[in-house]
C-alpha cells in the first residue's frame, strides 16, 4: 500500500506548477555554458511561464506549446523570434521530462511543435571597403580614441563577436607560423579557433596596450569620464556603443556590431578568400552559415564552370 502510494507521487505530471518549472528553468540553464544563450533562454522561458501560468489549468502538452506559438505570431513577433522563444520551451520540456516532472510522451510531443516559416531571406548589412576604411578613422590620440580604433580593428579585421573580443586577453595574442594570430580562442557553443591577426590589426592593439601601459590580462578595459583606465575589462554594451557612435559620425545608417563580422566575410571572399578559410576565421560549423554572411548568391551568367580548362579548342598546359 505504502509503495503504491510513494509510485503515485513519483508519476509524471500533466500540468507542471510554478515550482516545477522553475525547478524545469533552472536546469535548462545549467545545461548552457554561454552567458549570452544563458541570458537568451532565461528571458524566453520567464515570458512563457508567465503565459503558461495565467490559465493554471492548462496542460503542459504539445497543444498548448502550439496555442503559445499562435499568441506569439498574434503579436507580430519575426519568425526568428518565435522558433527561439520555441526552441526554449522545447528545451524546457526535455529537462522536466529528464527530471521526471513531465510525462516524456508529452515532452516527445511538445518538440514535435512546427516552428514559424521564414517568408523571404533577411537582408544582411554590409560595408564596402571604402566605408569601413571611413568608420577606421583615428578621432585624435586620446586614450579612448586609441582604444576604439582597435576595437573596431579587431571587429572588422578579424571578425570577432562581442562576447569574444570582451573576453580576449593579451596573453591570447601569439606568434604561429611567423604570423600573428589570437590563439585558441573558446567562441559560441565551445568551439575552439586560432584566428590571423592582420599587421594594421596588430598596429592599432599595439598603440592601445603603450597608451593604457596593459602588459597582461584582460585586453580592452572600460575608460571613465575622466580618460582614465577604469576597472578590469568593458561590457558588451560599451563595443555596442563604440560602433553607434562610430557609424553616426561617418554617417552611416543602422551598423551593428555583427555587421562588421559580416563585412570582414565579404571582404575576405571579395579579395580571394576561399569559403573554407573564412569558414575557419569566423568560426562556423556549417558552411551555409557562412555563405550567408557573405550574402552569396548562385550566379549563371559568367558561371563558375563555363571555363574550367575542358572546353573544346582549350589548350593543353605544358
Amino acid at each position: 500500500m505504502a509503495k503504491s502510494k510513494t509510485m503515485r507521487k513519483r508519476a509524471p505530471k500533466h500540468v507542471l506548477k510554478l515550482p516545477d518549472l522553475e525547478q524545469s528553468k533552472s536546469a535548462v540553464l545549467n545545461s548552457l555554458t554561454s552567458p549570452s544563450s544563458q541570458r537568451t533562454y532565461d528571458q524566453a522561458i520567464r515570458e512563457f511561464i508567465e503565459w503558461y501560468c495565467s490559465e493554471p489549468r492548462l496542460a503542459f502538452n504539445k497543444t498548448v506549446v502550439t496555442r503559445y506559438r499562435i499568441s506569439l505570431e498574434q503579436r507580430h513577433y519575426a519568425s526568428t523570434t518565435i522558433n527561439l522563444r520555441l526552441a526554449a520551451v522545447r528545451r524546457l520540456a526535455y529537462e522536466a521530462a529528464d527530471c521526471g516532472l513531465l510525462s516524456a510522451d508529452l515532452a516527445a510531443g511538445i518538440r514535435r511543435v512546427k516552428g514559424a516559416k521564414r517568408l523571404g531571406v533577411p537582408v544582411g548589412n554590409w560595408l564596402s571597403a571604402e566605408q569601413g576604411k571611413r568608420l577606421l578613422t583615428a578621432d585624435g590620440a586620446s586614450l579612448r580614441s586609441k582604444r576604439d580604433y582597435a576595437t573596431l580593428a579587431i571587429l572588422m579585421g578579424c571578425g570577432l563577436r562581442r562576447a569574444e573580443l570582451t573576453a580576449l586577453r593579451v596573453e591570447d595574442i601569439q606568434q604561429r607560423e611567423e604570423h600573428w594570430v589570437i590563439a585558441d580562442l573558446v567562441g559560441k557553443g565551445g568551439h575552439i579557433r586560432t584566428i590571423p591577426v592582420p599587421a594594421w590589426v596588430k598596429a592599432g592593439i599595439d598603440a592601445w596596450m603603450a597608451a593604457a601601459r596593459i602588459t597582461t590580462g584582460t585586453l580592452f578595459r572600460s575608460i571613465n569620464k575622466a580618460g582614465r583606465i577604469w576597472g578590469t575589462g568593458f561590457s558588451p554594451k560599451v563595443i555596442w556603443g563604440v560602433v553607434k557612435q562610430k557609424a553616426r559620425d561617418c554617417k552611416i545608417p543602422s551598423l551593428a556590431p555583427h555587421d562588421l563580422r559580416r563585412t570582414c566575410a565579404r571582404l575576405c571572399h571579395q579579395a580571394g578568400g576561399e569559403l573554407e578559410q573564412i569558414q575557419f576565421l569566423l568560426g562556423h560549423v556549417s558552411v551555409q552559415t557562412t555563405e550567408r554572411y557573405l550574402g552569396c548568391k548562385q550566379r549563371f551568367r559568367n558561371a563558375v564552370n563555363d571555363r574550367i580548362g575542358l572546353e573544346p579548342g582549350t589548350l593543353e598546359p605544358q
